[in-house]
């Protein structure tokens, strides 16, 4: 046991002859947002469900601020907020109605449950929506009234299985913003969201978990992934657009993988390496007779990182 929020022990999920996790080991951090990325059917909700006591793995274990799930559902999930099923409420009822009715079931006192409603409205931003019944709500709406529900007792833990899947445009900027003010607003908070959208982990979590076919690729803080590319991308500027002759003989110097032109007087040098080669590229360039402007350093992006391991995990 590491002492962390969430562990997952070597855990094992098959349907029929399909494993659907595959000796999964994972610890989150507390106080992280963690990402659990992964393509569609790469186990993101089996595990997530595993987690939260809604099917129970074929072996391993997974354990809630240090208590086991299966053993002991009811004390692992008592400090947990979850969005993991696609949300369904009483469409009779309105918001207010509706975490009032959940206060109550998880025995919270009527003044507690008035004053953290107030407060709920306001962080999913339906204050104004409050008294509106949830039959007449976008599912955009009723999203961030399931977020509500999980925010209801100030749990220490949240787990969102994809929550903006299935939104359009206008819903999923504003329920990215709530989490992110979440996020930036709460000390003590631990965070697990499964997503398949990479530039959302990539905007809202300091830590990314990427899986495929249930099995853990890469975990660890988004600015060290993003450093794991075998190769580094810089912008090169010429004082003379590039012709394919340059170019064919700039990939010919030691560790460049690629040169491409980029439009106008620039191209795109893929290398192998760090800050040596780069110096090294720029004097090999030199030594060409090739006349430089400048040279910059692209980002890797954690798509690049994503679908390389992807590709290497087929």
């Amino acid at each position: 046991m590491t002492g962390d929020p969430i562990e997952i022990v070597n855990l094992r999920r098959e349907f029929g002859a399909f494993v659907a996790v595959d000796d999964l080991t994972l610890d989150i951090k507390r106080n992280s947002f963690t990402g659990l990325l992964g393509p569609n059917g790469a186990g993101k909700s089996t595990t997530l469900k595993i987690l939260t006591n809604l099917i129970h793995a074929t072996s391993g274990s997974a354990y809630l601020n240090g208590v086991d799930v299966v053993k002991n559902p009811r004390e692992a999930l008592a400090d947990v907020g979850t969005v993991v099923e696609t949300p369904e409420f009483y469409p009779y009822l309105t918001p207010r109605q509706t975490l009032k009715y959940i206060g109550e079931i998880i025995g919270m006192g009527s003044e507690s449950i008035k004053c953290q409603t107030e407060e709920i409205l306001e962080k999913v931003k339906m204050t104004e929506w409050g008294d509106k019944k949830l039959g007449t709500f976008s599912k955009g709406m009723r999203q961030r009234i399931a977020l509500g529900q999980a925010l209801l007792n100030d749990p220490k833990v949240i787990i969102l299985d994809e929550p903006t899947s299935g939104l359009d445009p206008r819903g999923m900027a504003e329920m990215r913003e709530i989490l992110k003010n979440l996020r930036n607003d709460t000390n003590d908070l631990t965070i697990l969201m499964s997503s398949h959208m990479m530039h959302e982990v990539s905007d809202l979590c300091d830590r990314v978990a990427m899986v495929n076919h249930g099995k853990l690729l890469v975990h660890d803080d988004i600015d060290i992934v993003k450093a794991y590319a075998d190769y580094r991308g810089i912008t090169v500027r010429m004082l003379q657009e590039p012709t394919p002759e340059v170019l064919d003989r700039i990939k010919q110097l030691d560790n460049v993988v690629d040169a491409q032109r980029n439009g106008g007087n620039e191209a795109i040098v893929k290398i192998k390496g760090g800050a040596m080669e780069q110096e090294k590229l720029f004097n090999d360039i030199h030594g060409l007779g090739i006349r430089i402007f400048s040279l910059s350093e692209i980002e890797n992006s954690l798509e690049t990182i994503y679908l390389d391991l992807i590709k290497e995990s087929r």
